[in-house]
């Protein structure tokens, strides 16, 4: 048993859970975060990679339109080398009615969203495949940010000031003494060690898990509904602008340029259970027909990856449980202290990634408050780590890396620098350097933390390619035995399987057969022995998944 001890545990590795433990670290609270699996591996590894402007909402929740435009400038500055500022358009299809964009103007400049309407000809130059048809568009400061690179950017800056950063440990109780938190029990699935955590505050940042977390301290009906949504990413960049319909938020009504891709999304459904989440092939079908009606041709185009994600809406009586699309997106913390009686604890919900900073601000202000000291926040002052150049991501980053990168000496006289320089991964121009430093960084990784951090397997292969030369420099730089490292990359493709199924049509379909003939037919992978995969490696609810993605992946390829 390992003993800790910490001011302030906070319970989930996401946005707005690495948020706080920044946040807190910042204020000088000693701090623990804990995560069953890694960081920004659920609801903020799993959205369709908008930085909001706050335009989505001038009309349906002008308060949170508000907290995205302020918030939008923040992030931008703090986390600049995960954002690129692409701009965006909100722009009225053929069909929709043009008097919204009135409201829209209006609700934006009531709530202080930047926005101007601009010519239906300046909105087609800039983006030559939207759909001749608008009636009108208007230009507003939406962005796009990769939310892995944001969380971790926000982890190094937390354990830069003292906070110590927890994953693959399964919170598993939560001692309250005399109506006040005491101790929270984890279980690290990776070593099988149990480690308790004396602490005299408890953040919950579970998310679409948050209800079960307060269980366990005793706190019931925390009502935190997962609203389910499905993203497409299409295999190249349609727009370098996001496009918005000017409408009221519904489903596929929103196309974004992330990286290599982008992204069609999304759509809104309860959820019993955010470890379980479907992808419904006639929901894969909706968000491309609506992708169609912005972009015209948008089926042609190549589908490479579907996935689904869980927001954490918290229950909003006003309207029907199965109603997620129309319950706010604001954020809501709940004082548990005032609610059930427990002392030193407060949950976190609701909200977007665009205003997790501020999330983290109000919930860390609540603390500070009950502790009875009222230390200032800083995070809005204070960059990153990784962004304290404060230039913005472009796209064409990493092309101009590996274009500088190029070996200088004859064919056949490599100097080890150059084998660094090799690229590991074509799609999203990863080199065998920044996967060898990424090793050497996170010992405790595998393929799909490799995958978050560096991209590896999101270009339209999916890993056919990448996923073996990962393997193998895995093995040579030591980071997990031929076995371990064989079972770790089907259990990767099979992961990556997920969201292929839904999308199997046209150039995917190939695609899927080539990389199916590559692993079973060529390597015979499926006949390799290896140990089975630990525990730690498949996050709850992917296991019986990727079970059965192994089993179909064998049936198309025959």
């Amino acid at each position: 048993m390992r003993k800790l001890s910490a001011e302030v545990v906070v319970i989930g590795g996401g946005a707005t859970g690495v948020g706080v433990a920044r946040d807190a670290a910042m204020r000088g609270y000693s701090t623990i975060l804990v995560e069953r699996a890694d960081l920004a591996q659920g609801t903020t590894g799993r959205f369709h990679g908008l930085l909001h402007s706050g335009g989505r909402y001038v009309v349906s929740d002008p308060e949170s339109a508000t907290e995205c435009a302020e918030e939008n400038a923040i992030v931008s500055r703090i986390h600049a080398d995960a954002v690129e500022r692409t701009g965006g358009l909100f722009v009225c299809a053929p069909g929709d009615d043009p008097g919204f964009a009135d409201k829209f103007l209006a609700g934006a400049s009531a709530q202080k969203v930047p926005a101007q309407e601009i010519t239906l000809s300046e909105a087609l130059r800039r983006e030559p495949r939207l759909n001749p048809g608008i009636t009108r568009a208007i230009e507003v400061q939406d962005g796009t940010v990769d939310g892995w690179r944001m969380v971790w950017g926000a982890a190094e800056s937390a354990k830069a000031h003292g906070a110590t950063v927890l994953t693959y440990h399964d919170v598993t109780a939560i001692q309250v003494e005399d109506g006040h938190t005491q101790a929270v029990f984890c279980h690290n699935r990776k070593t099988g060690e149990d480690v308790t955590i004396d602490c005299g505050f408890v953040v919950n940042a579970a998310g679409p898990w948050a209800g079960h977390v307060a269980a366990m301290a005793g706190c019931h009906d925390v009502e935190v509904v997962p609203g389910r949504g499905i993203m497409v990413a299409m295999n190249h960049r349609l727009v370098n602008t996001v496009i918005n319909r000017c409408i009221y938020p519904s489903d596929g009504d929103i196309l974004v340029p992330v990286h290599t891709v982008c992204i069609i999304g999304t759509t809104d459904h309860p959820a019993d259970d955010p470890d379980h989440l479907e992808i419904p092939a006639d929901e894969v079908q909706q968000m491309l027909s609506a992708g169609e009606v912005l972009i015209p041709g948008f089926r042609q185009s190549r589908a490479v990856h579907a996935w689904a994600g869980a927001r954490p809406l918290v229950k909003d009586h006003r309207v029907s449980a199965s109603d997620t699309r129309h319950m706010s997106r604001g954020m809501a913390i709940l004082d548990h202290d005032a609610r059930d009686g427990v002392k030193g604890m407060v949950t976190i919900a609701g909200g977007k990634l665009t205003t997790y900073r501020l999330m983290a601000k109000n919930t860390v202000d609540l603390v500070s408050e009950q502790l009875g000291d009222n230390r200032p926040c800083t995070t809005d002052q204070e960059p990153v780590p990784t962004a304290t150049s404060g230039i913005n991501y472009t796209i064409t980053h990493r092309l101009a890396d590996r274009e500088a990168e190029r070996p200088t000496g004859p064919l056949g006289q490599q100097t080890p620098n150059d084998l660094g320089h090799q690229v590991v991964c074509e799609c999203e121009l990863v080199s065998r350097g920044m996967l060898v430093d990424t090793i050497a960084a996170h010992p405790d990784a595998q393929f799909d933390d490799w995958r978050r951090l560096l991209r590896i397997g999101m270009g339209p292969c999916q890993g056919g390619f990448c996923a073996l030369r990962t393997t193998g420099i895995a093995v040579e730089r030591k980071a997990m035995d031929a076995a371990a490292a064989t079972a770790l990359m089907r259990l990767f493709i099979a992961h990556r399987w997920i969201g292929l199924w839904p999308i199997l049509f046209g150039a995917q379909v190939r695609q899927t057969v080539l990389d199916s003939w590559i692993f079973s037919g060529l390597l015979d992978l499926d006949s390799v022995p290896v140990p089975a995969v630990p525990p730690a490696f498949t996050p709850p609810g992917e296991a019986a998944a990727a079970k059965t993605a192994t089993a179909t992946d064998k049936e198309v390829a025959r």
